[in-house]
């Protein structure tokens, strides 16, 4: 399958569901319209309050705080998953000592740690960057642990009697073992970020796309709930869109998927 042919299909995909969605909330074919349209609102009044919002210039302010809380919370999880993943994966006794603490550890609903990070940090970003920091990091250190754990131990010995010495291994052998599964969990990190950073505005904020949601649900605005909720995954697209394209320029060497061609 070509590229084109595959966003073609991807395109179509978000057609059927928009058309349906709207016949859904404007005709009887389905049911009640007035009850959908409550409970889901009407695409084309989504569609007009995300333009008002970027028209008038008022979303700009929520969104780069939301950008803003969930970037440091992707940077801060995702360095240290990364550097405690390798330490972890490099020191077998360690790992030993520290893995029933990371286990329960990771166990923790986050949502029960929003409001003790408010209560620690205060309601100004860092809560929520403390939040954002809990869903990244445990992500991003699981997989780059099992990515380390996972090189060959043919490739090590070999290694070994070619005279590579452990910065030389880190460089040559671990960190391409581990980069895979290290983007792969940052794909799913870019998420949990934005993810945070919203729970944690929903609970307690006075800006922010979870601070809009959150007002438009306290007063049954279902459109401006959708409207953020819209706006919200579209930029966590863009987000995972840069991710994608530093995958692909440090992967380079990785061979392509079947799935879709280059033609």
């Amino acid at each position: 399958m070509n590229r084109l042919t595959l966003i073609s299909l991807q395109i179509l995909v978000a057609v059927v569901t928009l058309v349906f969605w709207h016949i859904a909330s404007t005709t009887t074919l389905i049911g009640n319209p007035k009850t959908i349209s409550f409970f889901f609102a009407e695409p084309l009044a989504v569609g007009k309050r995300m333009v008002q919002w970027f028209m008038e210039g008022s979303i700009w302010y929520h969104l780069g705080i939301t950008l803003t809380e969930a970037a440091l919370a992707f940077i801060i999880g995702s360095l240290g998953g990364v550097i405690i993943g390798f330490w972890f994966a490099r020191k077998p006794l360690l790992a030993a000592v520290f893995d029933p603490y990371v286990k329960a550890a990771n166990a923790l609903p986050r949502v029960v740690l929003a409001p003790i990070f408010a209560l620690w940090l205060g309601l100004g970003i860092w809560s929520k960057v403390a939040l954002g920091v809990t869903l990244v990091f445990f992500i991003v250190f699981f997989n780059v642990y099992q990515g380390v754990k996972e090189v060959s131990p043919a490739v090590l010995s070999n290694a070994r009697m070619l005279g590579m010495n452990e910065r030389q291994l880190l460089r040559h052998v671990y960190m391409p073992s581990a980069l895979s599964w290290m983007f792969s969990s940052l794909h799913t990190s870019v998420g949990f970020a934005v993810v945070g950073a919203v729970v944690g505005e929903y609970l307690g904020s006075a800006a922010g796309l979870g601070y809009l949601i959150h007002e438009a649900e306290s007063v049954f605005d279902v459109t401006g709930v959708f409207a953020g909720m819209f706006v919200l995954m579209g930029f966590v697209i863009l987000v995972d869109w840069l991710v994608t394209l530093v995958e692909n320029r440090l992967l380079v060497w990785r061979p392509r998927t079947s799935v879709i061609s280059s033609r």
